[in-house]
């Protein structure tokens, strides 16, 4: 049987902090640009160790570049729930958070609970992704424009609202290439259908759960599906003082942010959210904690749809 040198990374969105534990004694640290050329660095950093069993966290557009690289490069690639990490690390009592400590506590907990090996999603999903990224994007640097434009001084108002208009053309072109792209596809159709069958699921949420959580397979229940979205809930406390559940915010966090406006949407018009939120109301629940109810509800409706095959249905039991 083949010894597997485990590795551990810690993303982030411009690079990586990578860790190799050499025959569980002694690490070795680098940190690589989160680019094509920081990745086949990466390779030739790893080569003189033999077979490496490479393990991250599912960060999302983050993770995916590096964990789909590794995988055509032939390394086993574990790419696991950040709060299942999390959890390991505050089991070993770390103290002291730091990029370069976590890639060595991922390598360590790699080596104790050998994850099992991530593949990548089907080719239609993996460029439906890379869309959703670029529109992403160019959503982000029309934000940061029109933010320009309120502080900026008239001689450049012309400049910034020809980029503005430039970015529009470009994200509507970006739009237009989702659509076509999901109806050429059967399956993701089919499944767009489903998650916009559910009330307070649009265009938006519908294409970035089909991008993101595609196949419900890769989930045990909807709980791991909560749980990757960063939506479980986490208790903080300590000896006598007893800390608040707040969420994990372990997880993908475009899907999190995808859900926040359908949620207050559905907190209207869905009769299963509706009525969840209404209970939390006579617990005193309010604000934000209501809406982070109604995010987490609404994808496990959506891990239901998907899983049953069958439209919305407010009578039906959840998927488990």
């Amino acid at each position: 049987m083949t010894a597997f040198t485990p590795v551990g990374i810690d993303i982030a969105s411009k690079k990586f902090d990578a860790a190799i534990w050499i025959e569980g004694k002694k690490y070795k640290n680098k940190v690589f640009a989160n680019t094509p050329t920081g990745f086949h660095a990466f390779l030739l950093w790893l080569a003189p160790y033999g077979p490496c069993h490479i393990c991250m966290e599912a960060t999302g557009a983050y993770s995916l570049p590096l964990a789909t690289y590794l995988y055509d490069a032939g390394y086993p690639v574990s790419v696991e729930n950040a709060a299942r990490i999390h959890a390991f690390g505050q089991s070993e009592l770390i103290r002291n958070k730091t990029d370069k400590g976590d890639a060595k506590m991922i390598a360590r907990y790699c080596h104790l609970h050998k994850p099992p090996e991530w593949k990548p999603v089907p080719v239609n999903e993996r460029k439906l992704q890379v869309l959703i990224n670029r529109l992403n994007t160019l959503k982000e640097m029309k934000r940061m424009e029109e933010n320009r434009a309120l502080t900026s001084e008239t001689i450049v108002q012309d400049s910034i609202q020809k980029v503005i208009a430039a970015l529009d053309e470009e994200i509507k072109e970006i739009e237009q290439a989702i659509k076509k792209h999901i109806d050429n596809d059967p399956d993701l159709k089919k499944n767009q259908a489903l998650l916009e069958s559910i009330p307070g699921v649009g265009e938006i949420l519908s294409t970035t759960l089909l991008g993101y959580v595609g196949d419900m397979s890769r989930f045990s229940s909807n709980k791991a599906l909560v749980a990757y979205a960063g939506l479980n809930p986490m208790l903080k406390e300590s000896g006598c003082w007893k800390g608040s559940t707040k969420l994990s915010k372990k997880g993908n966090a475009l899907l999190r942010k995808a859900l926040y406006m359908p949620a207050i949407t559905a907190l209207k018009y869905n009769p299963i959210v509706a009525a969840l939120c209404n209970r939390l109301k006579e617990k005193g629940k309010r604000g934000k904690c209501l809406v982070c109810a109604a995010m987490k509800k609404l994808l496990q409706l959506a891990y239901g749809v998907l899983k049953s095959g069958k439209p919305f249905a407010a009578e039906i039991p959840l998927a488990r």
